[in-house]
């Protein structure tokens, strides 16, 4: 029994240290680092680089930003440096990608995983992760809102994966994680219809 279950240890140690990697919420580490506030208890409530920019720290506002895509990337870049399957790789995206949106260490109500997402598209495929993230940029930069453009980049994500790859296993790992970002970007969608979302840059009341 142990020789026909040892395969599967090392798969199943990598999806555990991506979950609690994703767990680690570099809004939470941000704050006490740069002296601010819990940036659960300001703005959006989101613990994400966005809504810590809010706070008026631009720094602190990148570094989130760079620690949450990291830790996207990092998981993901690990897996295929140990030479695991593309069906482990994927599953490890999923992970540290799901453990960014329920984190074991904020009772599981984390951020929305645009930055940890973005890292994981970097780490999967450099072509996608840049044309995904060219999208966010440009809509970010013409509109100035960070949901509209994460919900635009995460529509557009599976389909830059099928152009360039057609519809394969990671096709389906990104549809996943733009999927759940669109969902966890629908009160987002319905402010900005009603035109009542804030637009970045715009400080914490």
């Amino acid at each position: 029994m142990q020789t026909a279950f040892a395969p599967l240890l090392a798969p199943l140690l990598a999806l555990f240290a991506a979950y609690l990697l994703g767990s680690v919420s570099f809004a939470i580490v941000a704050a006490k680092l740069f002296g601010l506030a819990d940036p659960r208890s300001y703005g959006s409530g989101n613990p994400g680089a966005t809504n810590v920019l809010r706070s008026g720290n631009k720094k602190a506002a990148l570094f989130t930003l760079i620690g949450d895509a990291l830790k996207g990337w990092l998981a993901v870049f690990m897996a295929a440096q140990i030479g695991f399957s593309d069906n482990v790789i994927g599953l490890v995206a999923l992970a540290v990608f799901f453990g960014h949106l329920f984190p074991i260490f904020l009772k599981f109500k984390g951020g929305k995983g645009v930055a940890t997402g973005a890292g994981v598209l970097l780490a999967l495929d450099p072509l996608i992760g840049l044309a995904v993230l060219g999208t966010w940029l440009f809509v970010a930069f013409a509109f100035r809102y960070s949901s509209l453009a994460a919900l635009l980049a995460a529509a557009m994500a599976p389909v830059y994966t099928v152009l360039i790859h057609g519809s394969n296993g990671q096709t389906l790992v990104v549809s996943i994680i733009a999927i759940t970002l669109i969902g966890k970007h629908w009160p987002n969608l319905q402010r900005l219809l009603a035109g009542q979302e804030g637009k970045i840059g715009n400080k914490k009341k």
